[in-house]
């Protein structure tokens, strides 16, 4: 008959860290790293992982990287990554709607009742003139609201009343997505990204809930992804088959070498002002 083991000899097990004390430590570095962060910097906390994972531009030197890592309690609980390129609003030549500064892209036509209004980005509502037309001169409305930095989301009140049919995307390619809900997205998730400059593109939701130092400003909340965005796509939809997902709010890159792209959640835009797709 074998022997028993004394219980001082079996071997001791690790002690594992509670619900509670990991949720507390990926709370103090993310507040850390928020604290630290430069601009070009984005974060967002993985609860799978136990880790925050930082995204660093390439105007983030090493010198700034190692400063937030030393600010971090315990640098375990970060990993960091890099990406090409800076981060920053994609504003610039677009070919959908413009004020008197910008060019940007029409997310999503929504309404209020019998009220139509359209959402963009909003750091293109922001500035530049509250009256939008398309590049051909014909009049698309007025700037009712902008949120940014913060969030980034904006709404202009449209001059007309759009036909049922004006709900849905532009494909780029003589076809369009019909938009008959709005949700959330999800890490994994296949979406598609619409925009005037690019046309359409798709990839992959990598996070949700990241932060973004932008050199405007931080916002929260977004959706990371590594769909590729150029400067004019900013505020163009982001979607999964015919559910509205986000607006495009910036990233790092191009259509011809990738990057990252950051999109407002539109369920926050559309709660904020009472609208619906349609």
């Amino acid at each position: 008959m074998a022997a028993f083991t004394a219980p001082s000899a079996l071997a001791k097990t690790a002690p594992v860290a509670s619900p509670t004390a990991t949720a507390a430590a990926l709370a103090a570095t993310a507040g850390a790293v928020n604290q630290a962060a430069a601009p070009g910097t984005a974060w967002y906390t993985d609860p799978a992982s136990g880790k925050v994972v930082m995204t660093v531009d390439s105007t983030v030197s090493s010198a700034q990287v190692a400063k937030i890592k030393n600010a971090v309690p315990d640098s375990s609980k970060l990993v960091v990554k890099h990406a090409a390129g800076q981060f920053k609003p994609l504003v610039a030549a677009g070919d959908a709607i413009q004020n008197s500064q910008y060019r940007c892209s029409l997310g999503f036509n929504v309404r209020s009742g019998s009220t139509y209004y359209a959402l963009t980005a909003g750091h293109c509502t922001a500035e530049g003139g509250t009256s939008w037309s398309t590049p051909s001169g014909a009049r698309v409305g007025t700037t009712a609201d902008s949120q940014f930095p913060g969030n980034d989301y904006g709404l202009i009140r449209l001059s007309s009343t759009p036909s049922a049919s004006d709900g849905r995307v532009d494909l780029y390619n003589g076809r369009y997505q019909d938009i008959t809900s709005a949700g959330n997205a999800t890490v994994g998730e296949r979406v598609t990204r619409s925009g005037s400059t690019s046309g359409v593109h798709s990839g992959t939701v990598q996070a949700v809930n990241t932060t973004v130092r932008y050199a405007e400003g931080t916002v929260s909340g977004l959706i990371q992804t590594n769909v590729c965005a150029e400067p004019g796509d900013s505020g163009g939809p982001l979607f999964d088959g015919s559910k509205a997902l986000g607006l495009t709010s910036g990233g790092s890159g191009n259509c011809s070498s990738g990057g990252t792209t950051f999109f407002q959640p539109v369920t926050e835009a559309l709660n904020a002002y009472g609208l619906s797709v349609f």
